[in-house]
């Protein structure tokens, strides 16, 4: 079966900035993404669970999209221009796609 090379990309970010997220993705091209609940981790200001968290103010979520590579930094140059002021982590990957129109 024929693939082709994408690139994944995954941002943890906070809940109240995924709508300004999702508007920086569309007007960027990004044709499609999924968010995940993210229910507890740990990093540079130790751990965090989002156990008792009665709002989404402290709620942490992972989106995941798939993108051309030919679209990448401008993609990321626009997701960094929001994230350099919000608490957020951006991960990019290779990875292999069928049905490579979609992305």
């Amino acid at each position: 079966m024929q693939t082709s090379l994408k690139k994944r990309l995954e941002i943890i970010i906070e809940m109240p900035a995924v709508r300004r997220l999702e508007s920086v993705l569309e007007k960027a091209g990004v044709k499609g993404w999924t968010v995940l609940p993210a229910k507890a981790g740990r990093g540079a200001a130790g751990s965090w669970s989002r156990e008792g968290q009665i709002t989404d103010a402290g709620r942490m979520v992972m989106l995941l999209t798939v993108i051309d590579p030919a679209v990448l930094d401008t993609v990321l140059e626009r997701v960094y221009a929001l994230l350099e002021r919000q608490i957020g982590i951006v991960m990019v990957s290779d990875v292999h796609v069928v049905r490579a129109e979609r992305f």
